[in-house]
């Protein structure tokens, strides 16, 4: 599952890593280390929406969209986004850059952040649930909501008392076999579950691309902890600082076009803070 989210999944997912320290206690690795005939990508090749080997991913438009501006094609080095993830890939050296990362994760020098995104809650479109903002609203009580187990809006689920008729979906899993996100869509189409909660990123596009007949709901009004917006950058190896620069640059002097990539995905994208949804431009 991937670790950016479901942050969603990248948040939770633990990675077992051996970082190269230096004897004094730096990462002992330098921008030396970037290929300068191509841009290296660590990615998952079943991941969708966001990174797969068939490159039709969001995060594979936005590994082209930055190779683009660098003027390097693009090259992946593929391996499944689960512990031992940076150790095989990254810090392998196999590959220079992590397209999707949750901002501040110590395995990875972070970029700044190029998007921020929360959990959404997912209902009919048509159905009498479309109007809820909020997990406490009280038309969800007695409802069967779908959650991925152990991520973060599984605690407003139980502080609004609603665990107890919830459909847990599994967190760490080898998406080439298994696909909660997708299950958990297809049951709330056949109508086994009420409700799906799941990491916009994730949430948006699939229902965007095959569930019409949903309506996604940013939960931005949730005002107690734990936060369901992260803030979600690229990833680097440790000490690579020139590199991270050059990233940070180009980031900055692009952001619009990242929009536009994430826009057209259907990820949902919201304020710094978690607390308003931006809209597309018109």
């Amino acid at each position: 599952m991937a670790a950016w989210a479901d942050v969603l999944c990248r948040l939770t997912v633990t990675l077992s890593v051996g970082l190269a320290i230096s004897s004094g206690g730096v990462a002992a690795q330098t921008s030396d280390l970037v290929s300068t005939n191509a841009l290296r990508v660590c990615a998952d090749p079943a991941n969708l929406p966001m990174s797969a080997k068939t490159e039709d991913g969001f995060e594979n438009r936005l590994a082209e969209l930055v190779g683009s501006k660098l003027e390097l094609p693009v090259q992946y080095t593929w391996y499944p986004m689960a512990t031992g993830f940076v150790r095989n890939t990254l810090n392998a050296k196999k590959c220079d850059l992590v397209i999707g990362y949750a901002q501040g994760h110590e395995l990875v020098l972070n970029t700044n952040h190029y998007f921020t995104s929360v959990y959404s809650l997912i209902v009919p479109a048509e159905g009498d649930l479309a109007g809820v903002t909020s997990l406490d609203d009280p038309s969800l009580q007695g409802r069967r909501i779908g959650i991925v187990a152990g991520t973060p809006p599984s605690a407003h689920l139980a502080r609004n008392g609603l665990v107890g008729k919830a459909k847990a979906y599994n967190l760490v899993v080898d998406r080439r076999h298994e696909s909660p996100a997708v299950d958990m869509l297809n049951d709330l189409e056949a109508g086994d579950i009420d409700a799906a909660i799941l990491w916009g990123p994730i949430g948006g596009p699939l229902v965007k691309q095959h569930h019409p007949n949903l309506k996604l709901i940013p939960l931005v009004n949730e005002t107690l902890p734990p936060r369901l917006f992260f803030r979600i950058t690229m990833g680097v190896r440790q000490g690579e600082k020139v590199w991270q620069r050059r990233l940070n640059s180009l980031i900055r002097r692009h952001q619009d076009e990242i929009n536009a990539v994430l826009f057209e995905a259907g990820v949902p994208l919201v304020t710094d803070l978690g607390k308003e949804v931006i809209e597309p431009p018109q």
